[in-house]
């Protein structure tokens, strides 16, 4: 057999290849590499006998985008005045925002609050960004806005308030910013912290407040994808503490009061008791738009789009399919009550169909339910409430208060 010189400038793949692939002795000169073994030992997988891995394409691949009409129900318009206003605000923050929107009573009309309100006394526009990393949009947005900052905030920077940020339901609040001639209070938190909230319910802080009318500014297909199913969440467990025949407004009235269901300030003279009530009083238009559709898509549940009675199958079997699709967090949560209590029966992990099956058929799950929801929402709001001092500082702390202390009062 002839060889093959060692020469790099003659030298070709496909001879290399002939020579690696070779079984029989290769006679070359000295400086020629050996040859393969002819029965190769295969060698354990590990940090020093690396098995190649497949080439992966290094070329861009376009990021999946939602069908334009996916959650459509989302998209609840406001006037082109309050449309124009809120955009113009957003569009102020240099520090990119990855999602935003706002909500309450200065975006959606309010039982108790009059449209000749004078300014000094005219509700905020709340509004709510979600973003990528908060440190460094506190530290863009406190160079461009500083006065939007307690003065101890602005001393100890921006990493301060992204530490600060992740307590409790994982937001930070800036407000009575006066902008564009209004008042506002915005949040911050993270696109991860929110959508976890809406898929789990880890702590309804940010779900339940999306429960409600919003208005989206920026809008983002992960977030969009995660609120429908948090939408969808919000009408399963409101069905499942309903009777067989229901008007639409005790519907809207209870995926509405979850998330106030366990806030410390409704049973502290520091919120108006009737608030759940005075929402779905003047957007009942916008509730039937969030939930509609998604309620006649769940298995049983009758409700033309020319009324506004529900009917649903309140048989066991159907209560147990809204029940096992609960958010994990509140479906643990109600397990872990049943096994406190011992009625729970044989062991979810012995039969998980039949464990659900016991529990939909049981009296008591409705209470269950609202009590566990309620604890979920308990620690966090308390631990945001206490937040509210370091985050907007004592004078607007007293401020905020007062205010609500007001609403609370009146609200007798």
């Amino acid at each position: 057999m002839l060889a093959v010189a060692r020469n790099p400038r003659t030298r070709s793949l496909p001879v290399a290849a002939v020579r690696l692939l070779a079984t029989e002795a290769v006679h070359s000169s000295p400086d020629a590499l050996p040859p393969p073994p002819s029965k190769p030992k295969p060698k354990p997988r590990s940090a020093l006998y690396l098995r190649p891995r497949p080439a992966v394409s290094q070329s861009l691949q376009a990021l999946p985008t939602l069908p334009p009409s996916f959650g459509r129900n989302q998209l609840l318009p406001v006037s082109n005045s309050t449309r124009a206003l809120l955009e113009s605000i957003v569009e102020q923050f240099d520090a990119p925002i990855r999602y935003a929107f706002a909500y309450g009573s200065g975006v959606f009309e309010q039982d108790g609050y009059s449209k000749d309100t004078a300014p000094e006394d005219a509700p905020m526009l709340d509004f709510m960004f979600a973003v990528t990393h908060p440190a460094h949009f506190h530290s863009i947005n406190m160079h461009q806005h500083p006065h939007h900052y307690p003065l101890h905030a602005r001393m100890l920077g921006s990493d301060y308030v992204s530490r600060l940020e992740e307590l409790g339901p994982g937001v930070w609040f800036n407000a009575y910013i006066p902008m564009n001639g209004v008042r506002i209070k915005y949040g911050i938190t993270t696109v991860d912290n929110l959508c976890s909230d809406l898929l789990n319910w880890k702590s309804l802080y940010l779900a339940g407040r999306m429960h409600k009318p919003l208005r989206i500014i920026k809008d983002d297909a992960r977030v969009r994808l995660t609120q429908q199913v948090n939408l969808t969440s919000g009408v399963r467990a409101a069905l499942l503490t309903l009777p067989p025949s229901f008007p639409e407004t005790q519907l809207f009235e209870r995926i509405a009061g979850i998330s106030y269901s366990g806030d410390p300030r409704m049973w502290l003279p520091a919120e108006n008791r009737g608030k759940v009530t005075n929402i779905v009083r003047k957007q009942g238009e916008q509730f039937k738009e969030l939930y509609h559709r998604l309620a006649v898509g769940l298995p049983g549940v009758h409700w033309p789009v020319w009324s506004d009675t529900i009917q649903q199958d309140a048989s066991p079997q159907a209560r147990a399919a809204l029940l096992k699709k609960l958010p994990s967090n509140l479906a643990g949560a109600v397990r872990n009550n049943y096994s406190r209590s011992g009625r729970g029966g044989a062991p979810y992990e012995a039969d998980e169909t039949a464990y659900w099956l016991r529990l939909a058929g049981d009296e008591k799950l409705p209470a269950v339910l609202t009590e566990e929801m309620s604890r979920i929402v308990r620690y966090p709001a308390t631990v945001q409430t206490i937040k509210g001092i370091a985050s907007a500082g004592v004078g607007k702390s007293v401020r905020y208060s007062a205010a609500k202390i007001g609403k609370w009062w009146a609200s007798r």
